[in-house]
């Protein structure tokens, strides 16, 4: 879909529909020339996501569909970033193939100010136009081809031109965690990474392959890895920005990469293991922020680290009771082959601190079942080490609508991952339950005294509530604004 911005102080251009959102009991705000029928809105109330489709009256306007944002105090730029998602479902469905947006003031209120009103809408527009169609041998593809958002002068196109960045990478991420095994592979993962460095020069990417982490001792990483003909991939990219200012800090992400979690020799279920294509999210998440920067860039060098490994039952498989050694001599009791995000997350995590020596570290992982018992589908679990990360997060999640949730790490948490035979295991014993806050208990062993925040995303990489531009049973692109966000509010 082809997005536009034009200056709401020109005159509106032909439109096959005007979109236009109100608020509850308002009446709807058109532009000067457009009309509908007063039967039109006799019983559109403005409510949360309401549709009323009308004919025009003359002018360069044919049709014009009012989306309601709810009542005036709680509408805000998420309500907005939905009602976008419902009119671009409600324009495909209604087989249009262009459309205008209008920027009323009831939207400009909404979501604070012009330039959150751009970002806003076109962000909602993009994500909610997504469909997972790309393997079908056929398919109609979307109906709606161009949309025009029309708004008040250049802070509403900056933001328009932020949000459809924002939107399309949030798009590259979904794609990446929607592609199945077969064909998302450590390796293909890796391409997708170079890809997106290639033609950016404030982005640079390295893919190191297993003889280079075995020189740099990565036993836990390549003991998943073990078990799968494909081999590991450890992707390094980079964004520096064009220019050093005062105050610039060195971030890094890092996202668990597993294109696939059989669960090695402790095998899963097989209901549902079709999801565990899903498991490499966090990774996916990492490549997408790094989309996102190669187009709007920010103040901080970045850097994205992503351990890529199959976890599969092979000959030479990792076997329960087996001892791996981390590339900081940490060594590892593996007593569940199913636990092996965290096992390549601390040799991820341990090359980050070394190699790069961050200010600051977040990693993604879909890590645990257990977060989702305790939060659902639609919170992230956040085990941050610093109350300021803490807050700095909470605030990017409820600015984007990635919502993240503190939890506990004690030292008591830490003390139940030490092992009798080894340094760790790599799960805590049964019935001592907290099964996230143990996985964050185990990594929080590799990162030293550096400023680190855990984000357990395994409840809202996918299945997560259809939030009308992202939800339901593909991935959400979880994290991608999320970070974005706070890496501009840093």
């Amino acid at each position: 879909m082809k997005l536009t911005v034009t200056d709401s102080s020109r005159a509106l251009a032909k439109t096959p529909v005007l979109v236009v959102l109100c608020t509850e009991g308002d009446s709807p705000s058109l532009p000067k020339g457009v009309s509908i029928p007063a039967t039109a809105t006799a019983d559109f109330n403005g409510r949360f996501r309401e549709v009323r489709l009308a004919d025009a009256k003359g002018g360069t306007v044919e049709r014009v569909m009012l989306i309601g944002l709810g009542k005036k105090k709680a509408a805000n730029a998420e309500s907005v970033r939905r009602a976008a998602g419902v009119a671009v479902r409600s324009l495909e469905s209604s087989r249009f193939g262009a459309a205008t947006v209008h920027a009323t003031k009831a939207a400009l209120d909404a979501a604070g100010g012009a330039e959150l009103l751009g970002t806003s809408l076109a962000e909602g527009l993009l994500m909610g136009s997504y469909r997972n169609v790309r393997f079908k041998s056929k398919s109609d593809g979307p109906k709606l081809k161009k949309v025009t958002l029309c708004g008040p002068g250049a802070p509403f196109k900056k933001g328009a031109q932020r949000g459809e960045a924002l939107g399309r990478a949030n798009c590259f991420t979904r794609d990446l965690q929607n592609a199945p095994g077969n064909l998302m592979t450590p390796t293909h993962l890796a391409s997708e990474a170079r890809k997106v460095a290639t033609g950016s020069p404030r982005v640079t990417c390295r893919v190191m392959d297993e003889t280079e982490m075995r020189k740099l001792k990565m036993g836990a990483l390549l003991g998943v890895s073990a078990g799968s003909r494909q081999p590991a991939k450890l992707i390094h990219l980079v964004y520096k920005p064009t220019k050093k200012k005062r105050g610039m800090k060195k971030i890094a992400l890092v996202g668990k990469g597993l294109t696939f979690d059989a669960g090695g020799i402790s095998l899963k279920p097989s209901g549902k293991m079709d999801e565990m294509k899903f498991d490499m999210s966090g990774g996916a998440a990492v490549i997408g922020v790094f989309h996102a920067l190669a187009a709007v860039g920010c103040d901080h060098e970045v850097h994205g680290v992503v351990p890529a490994s199959e976890n599969l039952p092979d000959g030479i498989a990792t076997k329960p009771g087996d001892i791996h050694k981390a590339m900081n001599g940490t060594t590892i009791e593996v007593l569940n082959t199913d636990a092996e995000g965290r096992l390549i997350l601390a040799d991820a995590l341990c090359y980050t601190c070394t190699k790069v020596k961050p200010d600051t570290i977040v990693d993604l992982a879909t890590l645990t079942g257990a977060v989702i018992v305790a939060l659902g589908h639609e919170l992230t679990g956040m085990f941050p080490s610093t109350e300021d990360l803490s807050e700095r997060l909470s605030e990017a999640g409820e600015a984007v609508g990635e919502r993240v949730w503190p939890l506990p790490l004690l030292d008591v948490h830490r003390e139940q991952m030490k092992s009798r035979l080894a340094d760790l295991k790599n799960i805590n014993s049964p019935g001592d339950g907290n099964g996230s806050t143990s996985g964050a208990a185990f990594l929080s062993n590799f990162v030293g005294d550096t400023e680190w925040c855990h984000l357990d995303i395994a409840g809202t990489a996918w299945g997560s509530r259809d939030r009308d531009y992202a939800g339901g049973p593909t991935g959400t692109g979880v994290g991608v604004r999320l970070l974005m966000e706070y890496l501009a509010r840093r």
